[in-house]
C-alpha cells in the first residue's frame, strides 16, 4: 500500500525575498539572463514568449506571482503572466481567501494576508479562544485594535443568534384532526 504525505503549504514570510535566489530569471555565470526580456513592449512577442518559457521552468513561479500581486507590482512579466494577464488577479486579490494562509498565521507564521484572510484569522482566533494579546501579535496590530475586533465579532455573533428565526412547531395531529387539550390527559 502506498501512502502519500501532504506537506504543509509553504507561504512566503513577510519581507522574505530569499526565494529570488532560486528563480530561473536570476542571471549567473553559467546562466546569463537578460532582465530586459521580462519588461517587453506589448508588440515584442518574441521577448514575451522567451520570458514566459523561462517562467514555465521556474521552481518559484507561484511565489513570484504572489509577490507581484501582494506588492502591487504591475510592470513586466512576473510569475509567468504579463501585466495585462495579472490585471484581473490584482483586482480580485483583496478577496482571496486561502485557508492554508489563515492556518499558517494562527500557527504563528508571518504570512502575507489579504483583507479577507485577516478577517478569517480574527474569526478563527476568536472561535479558538486565542487571547487578544496573541491576536495582536499575529496580525501586527495594537492590543486595543485586537480588543476592538473581538468586540465587533462578539456583537456580530450575538446579533446573529438574536436574529435567528424561531421555529414554531405545530401540535401533532391524528388522522387529519387536531388534538385538543383533553386528548393529552391530565398532565396537560
Amino acid at each position: 500500500m502506498t501512502t502519500t504525505t501532504i506537506s504543509p503549504a509553504r507561504h512566503r514570510l513577510l519581507g522574505d525575498q530569499a526565494w529570488q535566489d532560486q528563480a530561473v530569471c536570476q542571471s549567473t555565470e553559467h546562466n546569463p539572463v537578460d532582465p530586459e526580456i521580462f519588461f517587453p513592449e506589448p508588440d515584442e512577442t518574441d521577448k514575451i514568449t522567451t520570458a514566459k518559457s523561462l517562467c514555465g521552468q521556474c521552481p518559484v513561479r507561484r511565489t513570484c506571482l504572489d509577490a507581484a500581486l501582494e506588492s502591487g507590482t504591475t510592470d513586466g512579466i512576473r510569475g509567468g503572466l504579463t501585466e495585462e494577464e495579472r490585471g484581473p488577479l490584482h483586482e480580485k486579490l483583496a478577496n482571496r481567501l486561502d485557508y492554508s494562509r489563515v492556518n499558517a498565521t494562527i500557527a504563528g507564521r508571518d504570512v502575507h494576508l489579504t483583507h479577507t484572510e485577516r478577517r478569517a484569522v480574527e474569526h478563527a482566533a476568536y472561535r479558538h479562544g486565542v487571547s487578544e494579546q496573541r491576536l495582536a501579535w499575529l496580525l501586527k496590530v495594537t492590543e486595543e485594535h485586537a480588543k476592538k475586533r473581538y468586540r465587533e465579532i462578539r456583537r456580530a455573533e450575538r446579533n446573529r443568534t438574536l436574529n435567528q428565526p424561531t421555529t414554531n412547531t405545530s401540535p401533532p395531529e391524528t388522522d387529519g384532526e387536531r388534538l385538543g387539550r383533553d386528548d393529552f390527559g391530565t398532565a396537560a
